[in-house]
């Protein structure tokens, strides 16, 4: 390895503000960062976090100059770390990837070993990436909601950021496990997408007057995956049935939550706050290989495309924007 190709995010001097700036750069093999692992990158792909980082937009890089990009998977070429070997198939997602240590903008990435998760029989390396800490997080909140007693006898279970990635991701999985899912959205126009992942009803977001939320309103949802935070977290959780549940996975909307204690002890309600960034490797690698399995969306290949590692800057916007939908894959050594 001489040199290889990596999309870097800085900051800017004193002169213009210290704001980032984003570029290519070809970086040697000593830019890596520490660790066991050395990955020759094949796939990554595009959260909103990443648009966040890569455009400035949030406060999301810990460490500059870092290589954007909180998702990879490809081959190992070199592991001083006995449980894996050159050759071997990976992902390696979350923890500090792409924020505070180089991430998978980059043909190339050097990461701890236990940060690594071997690619589990199922699934290939694109669709890995298809799914990426997205659909890692999605699964994770399923997983996390079945154990706290979901089950589709339960009743409906209402998805919120629905046209996101984590959004399309949930309402596949959960419908796919024979669910009765809500999407919730504030796209009318997209009503025929989310049906096709498998939304038995889409309801607007307009329809909710979230001025007027109750402590207690009429019992709804057996469960809830929640991308958004806020007023609309609010709503669900005084609209959950007796002993339901909502996995908390995203605050797209706002960080805080105006709420009352009265659907937790009346109703038994249980918020669950899924933390896909430092999820344990035990329950990480069941989340994967479930992934590879019951939870493996069915309409994955129909809610990605892929874009050229050339193409990736001029896709950020988009997510900035609130046009994207489903899912990006960026093909940096397929």
């Amino acid at each position: 390895m001489h040199s290889f190709k990596a999309y870097l995010i800085d900051k800017g001097g004193d002169k213009d503000g210290g704001a980032t700036r984003a570029g290519w750069a070809q970086l040697s093999e000593d830019r890596l960062d520490p660790g066991s692992v050395t990955i020759r990158v094949a796939y990554s792909s595009v959260n909103y976090k990443d648009a966040l980082a890569a455009t400035g937009k949030g406060a999301i890089i810990r460490r500059f100059p870092c290589i954007g990009g909180i998702d990879l998977a490809g081959t190992v070429v070199r592991s001083d770390d006995p449980r894996f070997r050159d050759g071997d198939a990976v992902i390696a997602t979350s923890y500090d990837i792409g924020v505070a240590h180089h991430g998978g903008y980059a043909e190339f990435a050097r990461v701890p070993g236990d940060w690594v998760v071997p690619l589990p029989a199922g699934l290939s390396l694109f669709e890995s990436m298809a799914l990426g800490t997205a659909g890692y997080t999605a699964a994770l909140g399923v997983v996390r909601m079945e154990e706290n007693g979901l089950r589709p006898a339960n009743g409906r279970v209402i998805v919120s950021g629905a046209t996101g990635g984590v959004g399309s991701l949930a309402i596949d999985m959960l419908a796919g496990l024979g669910y009765a899912v809500v999407a919730l959205t504030g796209k009318e126009d997209q009503r025929e997408y989310l049906q096709g992942l498998g939304a038995a009803e889409v309801m607007l977001r307009s329809s909710i007057d979230i001025t007027k939320i109750r402590p207690l309103d009429k019992a709804l949802w057996a469960g809830a995956v929640d991308n958004l935070g806020g007023d609309v977290l609010a709503w669900m959780a005084s609209t959950m049935q007796q002993n339901g549940t909502i996995a908390s996975v995203g605050l797209a909307a706002s960080h805080k939550l105006n709420t009352t204690v009265m659907p937790f002890i009346l109703r038994g309600v249980s918020l669950l706050g899924v933390d896909s960034g430092y999820t344990a490797m035990p329950l990480r690698q069941r989340v994967w290989s479930r992934l590879a399995g019951d939870l493996k969306p069915r309409h994955l290949a129909g809610t990605t495309r892929t874009i050229a590692f050339d193409d990736l800057p001029g896709v950020f916007d988009e997510f900035i924007a609130g046009r994207a939908h489903g899912r990006v894959v960026v093909a940096i050594r397929p």
